[in-house]
């Protein structure tokens, strides 16, 4: 096995080796911080320098065979009707369920053990393939009510046992039909603790989920499409499933035996800019007494003061911060300026925090399940949480006149900012989720405080 400063020299030094590879010189600083070269990269190191896949470090144990034994690898065991090729040529083999079809995205895992409808249908999740640590997934069914929107960005799941008859009351379509009626893939059988562990050590691959009812597979251009997917850093997906058009939305949170609610005497008016919002989200801020309208993720300040608004939400969704900032910054500064209160969630706190001058990064694998410990730091109080993201804020640029209010039991990254000279908050995780099952309410009820502090204040 070569070490990165030898792969590094082979490849004509930094410069040459970050052009190799279409990345900056940052990028190829950190392969020697962290001592291993990421997955994606892996297909143009191996094609300018020649190496073998067991050259390169972090390559895992199960990557490192003769072409004799790769090529019996490639070869579908009795039965497979179902496979996940990671970028890195690694197969794994199982059951296809859902749809017919092959779908391309960045492997994560999920560590939630209830609700994978609401997983598969947050809109947070385009461009992901989700692998779920529960083995029981779809023995609940589905329904046409625990659905975050209407149309599923997920572009696979993988599970390890083989989806049930549903079990539940509310069920009206097992998970089979209901992911066929999408187009959605799915693959069983497979060994998700592995995949898992892989993941954890090395980061989260890009891959291609596939499902062929015959069995007949094409190896080789699973592994091409694998391989050249570009992964989600630089990648907009706001876009993608932000809504078109300017709606309201009255619906309140779910309660048994009525099921949802109406909000018919709203006391403050909230825009919600949608740059892949969850439906419970919006639900909460509806419980909470507001009068919610939902504008597409490209709209301008102009645009969404001029609503009149009492308060400005910004909303969860999928992909690289950055990218989505080039178009979302100006708009939440041009709010910024008016004094209007703001609130982020998930992609949205990373949206305020690059309008406050702060940056993001990658995350190696991700926050993904409903078991996560946060501590508030202005209260003392721990908080258990729902989280779904792979980026987040960098605690270290953030400027002057904003304070760290949130931090991540786990790891210690940022969960949470708050602007000291403005109306403006927000947290990683989110609060509508209801892990805890409660824990995190209270940040729908600050919000309102701070609307109200902002309309008493004006008079």
């Amino acid at each position: 096995m070569r070490t990165v400063e030898e792969i590094i020299g082979l490849l004509g030094g930094l410069d040459a080796a970050a052009a190799r590879c279409g990345v900056g010189t940052e990028a190829i600083r950190k392969w020697r911080q962290a001592k291993a070269i990421p997955a994606k990269h892996w297909p143009a190191v191996l094609a300018a320098t020649g190496l073998a896949l067991s050259d390169l470090p972090g390559a895992p144990p199960e990557t490192q065979k003769t072409e004799t034994a790769m090529d019996a690898a490639d070869t579908p065991p009795d039965g497979a009707t179902g496979c996940l090729v990671l970028a890195d040529g690694t197969i794994f083999w199982g059951r296809g369920f859902g749809a017919e079809a092959a779908t391309v995205g960045e492997i994560c895992f999920n560590t939630g053990m209830t609700g994978y409808q609401e997983t598969l249908t947050d809109p947070s999740y385009a461009g992901q393939i989700i692998t779920f640590t529960f083995p029981h997934i779809g023995n609940v069914g589905t329904n046409p009510e625990d659905i975050e929107t209407i149309t599923p960005a997920a572009r696979g799941l993988i599970v390890k046992q083989d989806v049930t008859e549903p079990a539940n009351y509310r069920a009206t379509k097992h998970l089979d039909a209901w992911l066929l009626s999408y187009g959605i893939p799915g693959v069983s059988g497979i060994d998700t603790r592995a995949l898992t562990a892989r993941i954890r050590d090395l980061g989260a691959p890009n891959g291609v989920i596939c499902h062929r009812a015959d069995g007949k597979f094409d190896i080789a251009a699973l592994k091409a499409q694998a391989a050249a997917w570009p992964g989600l850093e630089g990648m907009d997906l706001a876009k993608e499933v932000s809504v078109r058009q300017t709606y309201h939305w009255d619906e309140t949170e779910w309660a048994w035996p009525e099921g949802f609610g109406r909000q018919a005497a709203p006391a403050h008016k909230v825009v919600a800019v949608d740059y892949g919002a969850k439906r419970n989200i919006l639900r909460c801020l509806a419980s909470a007494g507001c009068e919610v309208v939902v504008v597409p993720a490209t709209a301008t300040a102009e645009e969404i003061l001029g609503h009149k608004p009492d308060g400005v939400f910004l909303s969860n969704g999928p992909g690289d911060p950055a990218a989505t900032g080039e178009y979302a910054v100006p708009a939440i500064q041009g709010v910024l300026e008016s004094r209007v209160p703001v609130f982020g969630i998930c992609l949205g706190h990373q949206l305020l925090a690059l309008s406050l001058g702060a940056k993001t990064y990658k995350l190696p694998r991700g926050h993904r399940g409903a078991n996560q410990p946060v501590k508030d730091l202005t209260t003392g109080k721990v908080e258990i949480t729902s989280q779904n993201h792979g980026f987040a804020v960098d605690p270290k640029t953030l400027p002057a006149n904003t304070a760290v209010t949130h931090v991540s039991l786990f790891d210690g990254t940022n969960e949470g900012i708050a602007a000291t000279d403005r109306p403006a908050f927000s947290v990683q995780y989110h609060p509508e989720a209801s892990p805890g099952p409660s824990d995190s309410h209270y940040l729908f009820h600050r919000f309102v405080e701070m609307m109200e502090a902002s309309k008493a204040a004006r008079g």
